[in-house]
């Protein structure tokens, strides 16, 4: 009996760059973007954070969604497998790289909330119409049931 292989990567990170969508020649879609995950630890009494950069890669409809829905600074949870390519550059070098191809992608900063900012943004409105704390952005998505903290991840 053969040995069972695992290959899975479920990341949460922010992203680093808008997406970028393109089409092989034979028409399927392919995105492309960055997130950035971060870690904290503590060593030498001195607190320090890490940060890494991940290349994804989401294919057809997926592709097309993620091209839709993201941009850059979004909190987003993506769940793939990691692959690894070479190719010959055009001066001759081989090239490699990792990405995560991607099966599933859930947006986790609202539509309604500005990814940079992470302020509320009443729909249709300008800045000299916004009257304060009286309005209540629309929310195109519900609000979450619990807020998660980072820090409470066990990962």
């Amino acid at each position: 009996m053969a040995s069972r292989s695992w290959n899975k990567a479920e990341l949460i990170g922010n992203l680093t760059r808008d997406p970028e969508l393109r089409y092989t020649p034979s028409g399927a879609a392919v995105c492309t973007f960055s997130i950035a995950t971060n870690r904290s630890y503590v060593t030498d009494g001195e607190k320090k954070e890490e940060v890494d950069f991940h290349r994804i890669v989401a294919w057809n409809k997926l592709g097309e969604l993620c091209n839709q829905l993201l941009k850059k600074g979004n909190r987003v949870f993506v769940s793939g497998r990691i692959q690894t390519r070479s190719w010959e550059g055009q001066d001759g070098q081989q090239r490699q790289t990792t990405e995560i191809v991607i099966d599933d992608m859930i947006l986790l900063t609202s539509r309604g909330i500005d990814a940079a900012t992470e302020e509320a943004r009443p729909a249709n409105k300008t800045t000299s119409e916004r009257s304060g704390a009286d309005e209540v952005p629309a929310r195109e998505t519900p609000e979450p049931q619990e807020v998660v903290n980072e820090d409470d991840l066990p990962f």
